[in-house]
């Protein structure tokens, strides 16, 4: 039976593209399955090959209907496109609240695409726990495009620079605080950025603004090869999607002519050897404070204890430990 298969035994299957194994693979590993790591492992050795683009911006700046609208146009290229859409969690369930994504099913039934939600279940910064090791098994697989879509929450969003060849930030006019966002922290991140609903009569000023704060930032930075666009784009009729594709295939060109590709991929490596080693440090303190937070808490609720000391306490004990 299928529900018996291994995740080693998978491997196989996942290098040949097959459907079925790359979603069970997924699967297994947000699960944090017993025996996955070693699928994994092997998993990764054939990754390198695809080109990973996240894209991200404030709430309700439509980049679901983008995502979509540029699966289709990618395909009409010949290439297999995955996507990875990063979802809030249930605050009750740990669930994806939005995993149905509605506005993407129109792509359902097209083996070239390959659409996955992930829910972020607590996590800062825009992207899943197993978001990148959903991209290697997209990768392994032969997809040629791995688009993330992330959250939407303002500046945290800048975990995704570090994921990603390719970052794409998605404004539209008349959100309010959405060029206040940006000046937060958003604008520096992008290699691109993208006004959506441009047929809205207040897309002028969005586009306006963004161009503004751009040349601004040029002033103070040092010149590069690649001068970020500002593209319009339009889902519902599908105005600017090709111009978008053909900017981001150029800007992997430009990754690679100049040798900051290289640089990327070293910049990844590094923050997911950090994630990973994070990781494994939270799992053994939270295992080892089990059953020993209850009287270090009451001793700080009493205000024998600043909470300062008491942590300073527990994490003496967990290093005890770890000798």
């Amino acid at each position: 039976m299928k529900d018996q298969i291994t995740p080693i035994a998978l491997v196989k299957a996942v290098l040949a593209g097959e459907i079925f194994a790359v979603a069970r693979m997924m699967s297994y590993a947000e699960s944090l399955n017993e025996g996955c790591q070693e699928a994994l492992n092997e998993i990764y050795r054939h990754t390198g090959k695809a080109h990973i683009v996240g894209i991200t911006g404030v709430p309700g700046s439509g980049k679901s209907t983008l995502v979509a609208q540029l699966c289709k146009t990618i395909r009409k290229t010949k290439r297999k496109v995955g996507v990875i859409a990063v979802d809030p969690s249930s605050p009750f369930s740990g669930g994806s609240i939005l995993g149905d994504r509605i506005r993407m099913n129109d792509l359902v039934g097209d083996s070239g695409v390959f659409i996955r939600s992930m829910a972020t279940r607590g996590t800062l910064g825009g992207l899943a726990r197993t978001t990148l090791t959903g991209v290697d098994i997209l990768d392994a697989a032969g997809y040629d495009v791995v688009l993330i879509e992330t959250v939407g929450v303002g500046q945290d969003e800048i975990d995704i620079v570090q994921a990603v060849h390719t970052t794409v930030v998605v404004s539209a006019p008349g959100l309010g605080d959405d060029i206040q966002a940006i000046k937060a922290g958003v604008l520096e991140i992008a290699d691109i950025h993208v006004v959506g609903k441009s047929d809205r009569s207040d897309a002028n000023k969005t586009i306006s603004e963004l161009k503004s704060m751009l040349m601004l930032g040029a002033q103070s930075q040092q010149e590069t090869e690649w001068q970020i666009p500002v593209l319009p784009t339009c889902s519902l009729n599908g105005q600017g999607i090709e111009e978008l594709l053909s900017t981001i295939d150029n800007h992997l060109e430009n990754l690679k002519s100049s040798g900051e590709l290289s640089q990327r991929r070293l910049d990844i490596a590094r923050t997911r050897l950090l994630k990973a080693a994070e990781n494994i440090l939270r799992e053994k303190f939270e295992y080892h404070s089990e059953g020993k937070i209850n009287d270090l808490t009451n001793q700080i609720l009493s205000g024998d204890l600043h909470p300062n000391a008491a942590a300073k306490i527990l994490l003496s004990q967990f290093l005890r430990e770890m000798e």
